[in-house]
């Protein structure tokens, strides 16, 4: 009885031993602040991106992957959590989440995972809600002048036995725009973006920006060639993430696509066909769901997320029907809540301020003149479009909507316009009622905490 004992316990150790060898890895590359029109595989013009369009070449790429909000804190929150940014409590930027919350790491970890982080860490406190491995390797300062990495530490945690999941979090291409060579980039020949005004400092900044977009491509390069050096790529996911839109008037803190639309590239060897995309709706929410089911976990209970794994093997299939959106502004400059819901279609913004006046302390001080915003609005003082354009930024009305497919820029708003009467206001009740599942009280979250 006692060798029949032994023999099935050896037995039942070498079954869990295998199910945790087939299980598959995780490395999720995060960007910080990239505008996805600058990648060439979604289409930018300014620059080639050779390694992340790698991926997309060899995997499935996102064409509309939205964060929920368009900062940093929030979107990582979210990311990491699988809830809106009003259930995980971090709705504006450096607000810590709820406590008693569990992330990623433990959902993971339940399924013997390890799972750790190196370069930005803002979403590793408290440590009780975020357990990561913090791994040296990439700069953890986002606003660090210099980004300084290596692979050495990174490559000792991956090979330590499988499985893992790993996040890779860059700060390009975060301001300030200081790393990379900014002359590789003629000024007067960037495509600059639609809602741009287009000045002398639009474009020299722009220049300093793509150079860090070439440096975030480099390090993608330089990760998938240290998973081929080890042997890792076999068994490992990775996944691209793009974050949030970039710092420039109508990107980041804001609820246009140039804020909220982002980049998403899925490779998995032998599972996820090559050189595909899908039109599915996916949000930050859905990757912490489709990691674990990934994993093969069962479905978390009380997430707001849910798990895109089917889309990865049928990409024609819908996932999302609309995407949400939330924006605090609070502490980035004075109060001015805006919410948002679209689908490939539409787009509605509510600005639930809309006498105020919009403003963001980092981008639309008009006494710096590091900025592009002041030559904006010296321009727009002799210059009707540019005042068009400039005053789309800062002064809104309280409806926006968008036809998405014939005005992705967002440069034509149809509220107004009897033949929207009736979308207008079915988006305005399915975003409304979003807003009391959520317990998103509008106006009151945009204050000081």
């Amino acid at each position: 009885m006692y060798l029949l004992h032994l023999q099935a316990t050896f037995a039942q150790n070498y079954y869990n031993a295998s199910q945790q060898n087939h299980k598959p890895n995780f490395l999720i590359i995060m960007a910080d602040d990239l505008d996805v029109q600058q990648l060439s595989c979604y289409g930018g013009k300014n620059l080639e991106t050779t390694h992340i369009d790698r991926l997309a070449s060899e995997g499935l790429k996102f064409n509309s992957m939205i964060a929920s909000e368009a900062m940093c804190i929030p979107t990582r929150a979210s990311l990491l959590t699988g809830l809106y940014p009003a259930r995980h409590g971090a709705y504006q930027n450096h607000k810590p989440v709820n406590k008693g919350l569990k992330s990623i790491v433990h959902y993971l970890g339940d399924l013997g995972y390890r799972v750790g982080l190196t370069g930005k860490d803002h979403m590793t406190k408290p440590k009780a809600i975020f357990p990561f491995d913090l791994i040296d390797g990439f700069e953890p300062n986002c606003v660090s002048p210099t980004d300084v990495y290596f692979l050495d530490s990174v490559q000792h945690y991956i090979t330590q036995g499988s499985p893992y999941c790993l996040f890779i979090m860059s700060n390009n291409p975060h301001a300030p725009w200081t790393v990379g060579d900014p002359n590789e980039f003629n000024p007067a020949e960037l495509a600059l973006p639609a809602h741009w005004v287009d000045t002398e400092q639009s474009r020299t900044e722009f220049c300093k920006y793509l150079a860090e977009v070439r440096r975030l491509d480099n390090q993608v390069g330089d990760v998938l060639a240290m998973l081929e050096k080890t042997g890792q790529d076999k068994n490992t996911i990775v996944i691209f993430l793009g974050e949030q839109g970039p710092q420039f008037p109508g990107g980041k803190w804001s609820l246009y696509d140039y804020g909220q639309k982002s980049a998403m590239i899925v490779r998995w060897p032998e599972k996820v066909k090559a050189k595909i995309e899908t039109d599915a709706i996916v949000q930050y929410e859905d990757i912490t769901p489709s990691l674990v089911d990934m994993a093969g976990g069962e479905p978390i209970d009380g997430l707001d997320g849910k798990s895109f794994k089917q889309v990865l093997t049928h990409p024609e299939k819908p996932h999302r029907d609309v995407a949400f959106g939330i924006h605090n502004n609070i502490p980035e400059g004075p109060a001015y809540p805006i919410r948002s819901i679209r689908d490939n279609k539409y787009k509605l913004i509510l600005n639930l301020l809309p006498d105020a006046t919009y403003t963001i302390k980092w981008m639309m001080n008009d006494k710096n003149p590091t900025l592009v915003w002041p030559t904006w609005i010296a321009q727009a003082k002799h210059d009707e479009d540019a005042a068009r354009l400039a005053n789309r930024i800062s002064h809104k009305p309280a409806v926006e909507f968008y036809d998405l497919q014939n005005d992705p820029s967002e440069l034509h708003n149809l509220a107004e316009n009897l033949a929207y009467k009736k979308l207008v206001r079915k988006y305005t009740n399915r975003l409304q009622n979003w807003m009391k599942e959520q317990g998103d009280s509008g106006i009151a979250m945009d204050t000081k905490f």
